[in-house]
């Protein structure tokens, strides 16, 4: 069962808080869950105590949490720890709190979200995949934050991109600026430029900046972005260029490292953030 961004949102509150890597890191999620699961079939509410203190229940940066069918934290091994014995719906965005009653509607067996929420760990809002099971009118999760976007991520949207723009250049700058999980991973996204005119024709991300010159485009401490770039296309087909920009899911100005390719008349962008 995947939410909507609606109950993504919601778990994530509720959290507060290469391919093998990433299985290794759900294998040992949905291992934590299991243990949490048996455990709490073995000791009833009684396993409460345990979750939410240090010990077996608290891997590197994954913790159990639990909450009641009726929105109440029952236990929590990571921050969400000030919520036990509160109704969770009390912290919640008024227009986040029926997602939350919809969520609590899910059956037994293994459910899955994924959400962006600050790491308690490094202080960073990162990609957040939470696997949970109903047990009674009981709720028991454990997640994992997700790696960032990688070089090879970029590489590969960016390959994607210019390819369904070289077919169907209108459809796909529609599909870009409708936010299409086509043209979208993680914290990637595209953005296209035509090089006519210098203009904004698709952006992943800021839809405000559609018919922009690009030119004129500086980065949040006012050193130029566009105008560099443009010098780059000129005698190119494809270039890199390292600036600072806002990263869509952290929400902070970031170290940004884009990979450009023109296709046509277009240049075709995607960047992934770093880390530092």
């Amino acid at each position: 069962m995947r939410f909507d961004s609606l109950r993504i949102a919601v778990l994530a509150t509720l959290a507060l808080f290469g391919t093998a890597h990433a299985e290794d890191e759900q294998q040992r999620s949905l291992e934590l869950l299991q243990q949490a699961v048996e455990y709490y079939r073995l000791q009833g509410d009684a396993a409460f105590a345990a979750f939410s203190r240090q010990g077996e229940f608290i891997q590197d940066n994954r913790y159990v949490f639990v909450v009641d069918s009726a929105g109440t934290m029952l236990a929590s091994g990571g921050p969400s720890v000030v919520l036990i014995g509160r109704d969770v719906n009390a912290v919640l965005e008024p227009e986040l709190r029926e997602a939350f009653a919809q969520a609590l509607e899910a059956t037994e067996g293994v459910q899955v979200a994924d959400y962006r929420w600050m790491n308690w760990r490094d202080g960073r809002e990162e990609l957040k995949r939470v696997y949970f099971q109903r047990v009674g009118d009981r709720f028991i999760a454990v997640g994992h934050y997700l790696p960032r976007a990688s070089k090879q991520q970029a590489q590969g949207l960016l390959q994607r991109a210019a390819e369904a723009i070289e077919q169907d250049p209108d459809g796909s700058f529609d599909a870009i600026n409708s936010l299409s999980a086509s043209f979208r991973e993680d914290d990637l996204y595209v953005f296209v430029i035509d090089l006519r005119n210098q203009r904004y024709v698709a952006h992943g991300y800021n839809k405000r900046l559609l018919g922009m010159d690009f030119a004129t485009i500086r980065d949040p401490d006012g050193q130029p972005v566009g105008e560099p770039i443009l010098k780059l296309m000129q005698n190119a087909k494809t270039a890199e260029f390292d600036y600072r920009w806002k990263n869509p899911v952290t929400s902070k100005v970031e170290n940004k490292h884009a990979l450009l390719r023109k296709v046509g008349h277009y240049l075709v962008a995607v960047g992934y953030y770093q880390k530092g």
